[in-house]
């Protein structure tokens, strides 16, 4: 019987349903772009979609 790993089901269900898209930022932006984030309560993952959505009026 093969043990069930939540990890490999995650990933596996990411790379089936998502598209990665990687982004560089100038040296310290990352953290501003958390700290905003974070003052939102939103993730940074969903904060940047959220900005793209809006954007493209999706």
């Amino acid at each position: 019987m093969e043990k069930f790993n939540a990890n490999d089901y995650k990933n596996k269900f990411s790379k089936e349903n998502y598209d990665r898209i990687t982004i560089l930022v100038p040296k310290g932006q990352k953290d501003v772009i958390k700290k905003k984030a974070s003052e939102l309560n939103v993730s940074v993952n969903e904060y940047i979609n959220s900005l793209i959505r809006k954007d493209m009026n999706i």
